[in-house]
């Protein structure tokens, strides 16, 4: 069966054209024009990724991304007028996995919709288990665990983790894990990868402002030190 991609806009024009495309390279697709409703058939028809207009009726966009993350590890795209970095950011920060900016090509659309579930599916390879320092990170199980603690990770989050621990040491740019991790980079998109270090770190690092595991390297990007 195909895939489900949930489009959630209050602009009939742009809810029609992506659903045209989407629905020209095999995806089933349901839309919604406000909050409410998104959330209503997100929870009953379990999409297999979200694309989510930050400017809704009803409950704002990123009101619908953080009730979503509450429930589920959903992929959610999101898509703006807005041009505010803040905007971006803070979806990025709530769980979402990319965004695009109207005015938007349907053919990067569908290319960001096909990456994300391709990291969604898992391109990890072996070791099936990576232990590095205090951390144990199953792959297979997508589990992370530190001191034996299992630790609660979205999934962009364990992605990250697992790309930066499989290569101790290694430094790796803001384009090379968006590689990584999206299957495909986008210039001016890197900040996004900050966003995803800073929740990261809120999570495995006992001292956030301080790293000790995820480490910066100033002006190159970011690197994991097994500790």
């Amino acid at each position: 069966m195909a895939d489900l991609i949930l489009v959630v806009d209050d602009e009939p024009k742009i809810v029609k054209l992506a659903r045209d495309y989407l629905q020209r390279q095999g995806y089933q697709v349901a839309t919604a024009a406000d909050g409410p409703t998104a959330l209503a058939i997100a929870r009953r028809d379990k999409p297999a990724l979200v694309v989510l207009d930050l400017n809704l009726p009803g409950m704002d966009g990123l009101d619908v991304c953080r009730a979503l993350r509450r429930e589920s590890d959903v992929p959610i795209i999101m898509l703006t007028a807005r041009i505010e970095e803040t905007d971006r950011l803070i979806g990025l920060e709530l769980g979402a996995d990319d965004y695009i900016t109207k005015p938007f090509s349907p053919r990067e659309l569908v290319a960001r919709v096909r990456a994300v579930l391709r990291r969604e599916r898992g391109e990890l390879q072996a070791p099936n288990v990576i232990r590095a320092g205090k951390f144990e990170i199953d792959l297979d199980g997508r589990r992370v665990a530190r001191d034996g603690e299992w630790l609660d990770l979205s999934r962009t989050e364990f992605n990250l983790l697992a790309v930066l621990a499989q290569h101790p040491g290694q430094v790796f740019s803001r384009a090379q894990l968006l590689q990584r991790l999206h299957g495909v980079a986008f210039d001016g998109y890197e900040r996004s990868i900050d966003a995803h270090v800073k929740n990261l770190r809120r999570k495995i690092e006992p001292d956030p402002g301080n790293p000790r595991y995820v480490e910066t390297v100033y002006g190159v990007g970011y690197r994991f030190a097994a500790g």
